[in-house]
């Protein structure tokens, strides 16, 4: 399921807008933390949890996404990519999913729920990064990677600015969507150590 393997196709996409950030003077590092406060934004959008907000969390969602992307392709266009940008890089895609879905929590007054989803999330990015800790590359790969999530987050944001009320045991699409988060990201996680382990043998 996971949209990583795109990232060829997204990179080719990229061109235009990594121009203009280097035409504007930017640094990669200044998109990184640009990107942070987007995802502050839009978490500040789900906390707020109504409709039109939801629609203006969710493209900030996207926003946020595609940023992360520009900051990668921005630092190989200024042939300053280094060690240091990729850990900041690292550090503030951790900090953003913190606060997104900390955001989504908030907004429906499910903080439970919200810590699972956000535990879930973590571990599958923490066991991409010891993966290539131990020498086996950057792993990607799983049920559900970060450009999907931040897929879905923008598509729940959306729907829940046109469907509101409970849809599945109580639970509205916000809920769901962490739900969701909570089972596949612990899923996605042990998947990825599966596959490292057996790697590793």
């Amino acid at each position: 399921m996971t949209l990583d393997k795109f990232r060829p196709l997204a990179n080719r996409m990229l061109a235009p807008f990594v121009t203009a950030a280097d035409s504007l003077g930017l640094s990669p590092n200044s998109v990184s933390v640009l990107s942070l406060a987007v995802a502050g934004a839009a978490a500040a959008a789900f906390v707020a949890g109504t409709p039109q907000w939801y629609a203006v969390g969710g493209l900030l969602v996207l926003l946020n996404g595609w940023l992360d992307l520009v900051d990668g392709a921005l630092a190989r266009r200024q042939n300053v990519a280094s060690d240091g940008g990729d850990l900041l890089d690292h550090v503030i895609d951790r900090y953003a999913d913190l606060i997104i879905i900390g955001g989504l929590a908030a907004g429906v007054d499910s903080f439970a729920l919200g810590f699972v989803a956000v535990t879930g999330v973590l571990m599958t990015s923490y066991l991409g990064t010891q993966i290539q800790a131990v020498g086996l590359g950057r792993a990607y790969g799983g049920l559900v990677g970060r450009a999907d999530r931040l897929v879905l987050i923008t598509i729940a944001g959306l729907v829940a600015a046109v469907v509101s009320g409970p849809l599945v045991a109580g639970y509205g699409v916000i809920e769901l969507l962490l739900v969701f988060f909570a089972v596949v990201g612990h899923l996605t996680a042990l998947q990825r150590f599966w596959g490292a382990w057996s790697d590793l043998e």
